[in-house]
């Protein structure tokens, strides 16, 4: 991996922290999805970004890259180590590493792309003249979850269709134009790095700065739902996560503005997150005395999802990603 290569046109970064088996599902993947779009003038490199300071996935991130060697792919298999903690230092080293390209996309190390994934993103890039695309996330799951959990919908996602413009993204599945992103200035928020939400700012501002994201449906990825991940209490939290990370990301965009507008926004979202709160406190203690399992469920994740925004907004953040 240290040979001196012509510059990549396409960077497929996976971020990792302590998941060998994971990563060493999905390595392969890449490669073949990358060795499948690769073409005359056209190369596609896939890059790991550990974000273990011991840097723990290097041999395998080796191994992996020597094999493909062996056996001739042309698709170079790439290792770089972030020591400092943090999802958004993590996604900066993914920017910084494929400076030489032209598009960065996105992928977790828990996910696993589908027939046709990395075709089908370059397609709609191309036709749609965009800075962005967005790919759906569909569940797979090692345990199947209880039927509450079920009933509630935590794992839904939305599905549109192919073209759709939309305004915020994850980087779970996310085509970005490193060109349009360099002249905006972006990079990932670190002051988001243990909260999460870095990337729901990052793609806000893309979009603010004039940046047009669109929608891919044939693009799917796999996300591998471990059974740790299915508890009630972990989907609870991830619906206020979800919340207070819209709050914060909310009031960091209006850093430059005037005290007066910051507090009208924390009003506005104080005011919209506290609707959810008292709407998802009915709902959920209608379906517990009727004994339905979905309303109780949906209720509990709107009011889970109202009270991160209240707190979002008033400068309270969910560590997600803190480490023990």
């Amino acid at each position: 991996m240290s040979v001196r290569c012509a510059s990549p046109q396409v960077v497929i970064a996976v971020l990792t922290f302590r998941r060998p088996d994971d990563l060493a599902e999905v390595l392969p993947a890449l490669v073949e999805q990358a060795r499948s779009v690769q073409a005359p003038g056209m190369r596609v490199e896939v890059l790991v970004v550990d974000n273990d300071p011991q840097g723990g996935a290097e041999p395998l991130v080796r191994g992996v890259a020597d094999d493909h060697s062996r056996i001739g792919t042309s698709v170079r298999v790439r290792y770089e180590n972030e020591t400092v903690p943090g999802i958004s230092a993590a996604r900066n080293r993914a920017l910084d590493a494929a400076r030489d390209a032209r598009l960065l996309v996105f992928i977790d190390d828990d996910e696993r792309p589908g027939p046709g994934w990395l075709a089908d993103l370059l397609a709609t890039y191309r036709s749609h003249d965009c800075a962005a695309v967005v790919g759906p996330v569909v569940s797979r799951f090692v345990r199947e979850p209880d039927p509450w959990v079920r009933a509630g919908r935590f794992f839904d996602r939305r599905r549109m269709p192919t073209g759709t413009a939309v305004e915020v993204a994850a980087t779970n599945n996310l085509l970005l134009d490193l060109d349009v992103v360099r002249r905006a200035g972006l990079r990932f928020d670190e002051a988001f790095g243990i909260s999460g939400g870095d990337d729901t700012m990052f793609t806000r501002q893309l979009h603010a700065a004039g940046g047009r994201m669109v929608w891919c449906d044939e693009a799917v990825v796999t996300d591998v739902v471990p059974t740790s991940r299915v508890t009630r209490r972990w989907v609870v939290l991830r619906a206020l996560s979800s919340g207070n990370s819209w709050g914060t990301t909310s009031v960091a965009l209006l850093r430059g503005a005037g005290v007066g507008r910051r507090l009208r926004t924390r009003v506005q979202l104080t005011g919209a997150g506290a609707v959810r709160v008292v709407g998802g406190l009915a709902r959920a203690a209608a379906g517990t005395l009727a004994g339905s399992a979905g309303h109780q469920a949906r209720g509990v994740r709107t009011l889970a999802r109202g009270a991160g925004m209240v707190t979002g907004a008033w400068g309270w953040s969910y560590l997600e990603y803190r480490r023990r």
